[in-house]
């Protein structure tokens, strides 16, 4: 999309990892959808917390990871 679109007609995109994954669950919940995502040797650096001096937990994944919605009864 332009950037000289007017900013009313715009849609909002998504900016952070949190946003993505709730947006992406709320559309799919209901839909008995399920997504797969296979990683090779991911390294991810997990901060403990916010600022600027936080300490970081590595974590490492080789393999799948299943994403499922369904609805409550």
């Amino acid at each position: 999309m332009s950037d000289s679109a007017d900013p009313e007609e715009r849609i909002d995109e998504t900016t952070t990892w949190p946003d993505l994954a709730i947006g992406l669950y709320d559309r799919l919940t209901g839909r008995n959808a399920e997504i797969h995502y296979e990683f090779e040797d991911l390294t991810v650096q997990v901060p403990s917390g916010t600022g600027d001096d936080v300490e970081h937990a590595e974590w490492h994944v080789d393999g799948g990871v299943r994403v499922t919605t369904s609805e409550s009864e």
